[in-house]
């Protein structure tokens, strides 16, 4: 999995939006849920949370919803933190840096985007997942979106053009080739499914789709 430091870390914010189609609707579409799902008062566990861009969308939302952001790159987690301190939103967040432990905390939602094709499938997604379920309250929710296998023989090719369109430089889009065949795992429909249920989830219901990514919800059981 990248560590995602130095220059990697700093630009990342400028870059993904070429990267993932529909990336911004991606988020739109959850902060949505939430308003829906949770109550006034809730705890959000943002797994492989960056530069915390998610809080400073959702805290927007609702001024008592509280945070935990999980993630395995202290650099990225550096910024995050700059940022909650700009944005007074400090007092809110609970930073947590490296691997959770197994029920670490008792969440009322989870939330885990374009983070699990950067996971090898030899047991560390399954281990995440695992994670994610002890760290969620019994009946709760876990958003989840990554890139997955393409389902046609065009779907690859179509991504890249529209990154091109999105931005993205030529050298950009020759690493992004590279990566989507050498640094990715991405899954199938299956593989994924087998996974949410040894873990304990419910079966996946999809709420977005935008050529390679998917964004699906599930319960934990």
């Amino acid at each position: 999995m990248p560590s995602f430091t130095q220059d990697e870390a700093t630009h990342y914010d400028s870059r993904i939006e070429r990267l993932v189609p529909g990336y911004q609707l991606l988020h739109e579409l959850v902060q949505a849920q939430l308003q829906t799902l949770l109550p006034e008062r809730a705890q959000i566990l943002i797994v492989g949370a960056g530069t915390g861009k998610e809080v400073l969308q959702l805290a927007e939302c609702n001024p008592s919803w509280t945070f935990i952001v999980q993630d395995v790159s202290d650099d990225m987690l550096a910024i995050a933190d700059q940022n909650f301190t700009n944005l007074g939103l400090s007092s809110r967040v609970t930073i947590h840096s490296g691997p959770l432990a197994p029920g670490q905390y008792q969440a009322d939602i989870a939330l885990c985007l374009l983070v699990m094709h950067f996971v090898a499938d030899d047991g560390a997604k399954l281990a995440l997942l695992e994670s994610i379920h002890s760290n969620l309250k019994l009946g709760k929710q876990l958003l989840l979106a990554d890139l997955m296998k393409p389902e046609t023989q065009f779907e690859r090719e179509s991504q890249l053009k529209h990154c091109r369109a999105m931005g993205l430089t030529h050298i950009g889009e020759e690493r992004m080739r590279h990566n989507l065949e050498h640094e990715f795992y991405p899954l199938d429909r299956m593989r994924l499914a087998e996974l949410l249920d040894e873990s304990g989830f419910s079966t996946a219901q999809m709420f977005f789709k935008a050529l390679g990514f998917s964004g699906l919800a599930c319960v934990r059981q």
